[in-house]
């Protein structure tokens, strides 16, 4: 009879989280039937993503020297990559790329938002309700909506965006130690510890919440050559 009960009872639990789970697709699905509601939530949706994408990647491209103008300028090795969003830290120990070495830091510092978390969902379609249900994430044991890991590890790739010259990903090897929460402000620590070859380095990558606690740690690889110049 005890058994009856117990299995019941996770029946019903098991019934409470697919509902949970459906809630949070249930906007796509219905953008997909043609409820014309939804379907402008989720064409909102998208073009912040979008807009937030682009906003990115003109950003990258002022700091690579051909942002803010239609005249087309020379490149630059010695640029130095000013945050355009306030909320944005960058520091590094080198800014020319013929002066990269073994030793040079690179940091990212941003605080994560419930808007970069659903933003995030979106563009990824990685809708998992720990992410974006409250509910959901109290039965857990974070007891609490966490980041998307990946969304974390992103800011690795945002570090490195920030050293001199033009950076390659060729690997990453990472481990995720700690939950990170919505409001958490981390930075992204990049370290070159060996040139391994003509233009590939190795790096340490680690990401520190506020606290000073490694949340992720890695290793990575990047080909990093001097940026071209326009004619």
């Amino acid at each position: 009879m005890e058994s009856e009960v117990w299995q019941s009872i996770n029946r019903n639990k098991n019934d409470n989280r697919l509902k949970r789970v459906s809630n949070v697709t249930i906007v796509v699905e219905r953008a997909v039937k043609g409820d014309s509601r939804d379907r402008a939530m989720w064409t909102q949706a998208s073009r912040h993503v979008f807009n937030s994408m682009l906003n990115a990647n003109r950003a990258a491209l002022t700091s690579l020297g051909f942002g803010g103008s239609t005249t087309r300028a020379r490149a630059s090795t010695n640029r130095q990559p000013t945050p355009d969003i306030e909320d944005w830290e960058v520091d590094r120990t080198v800014v020319e790329y013929e002066a990269i070495d073994i030793g040079d830091v690179v940091e990212f510092t941003k605080t994560i938002t419930d808007d970069d978390v659903k933003s995030f969902a979106v563009a990824s379609g990685d809708l998992n309700p720990l992410h974006l249900d409250e509910e959901y994430a109290e039965g857990t044991r974070f007891e609490d909506r966490i980041v998307h890991g990946m969304l974390v590890s992103g800011l690795v790739s945002a570090a490195l965006a920030r050293l001199p010259g033009l950076t390659v990903y060729v690997s990453q090897d990472t481990r995720f130690l700690s939950p990170v929460e919505i409001g958490d402000r981390l930075t992204a620590r990049c370290e070159i510890v060996e040139e391994t070859s003509n233009d590939l380095y190795r790096l340490s990558t680690d990401i520190l919440n506020e606290e000073g606690e490694t949340v992720v740690d890695g290793e990575a690889v990047v080909l990093i050559e001097e940026s071209p110049e326009e004619d």
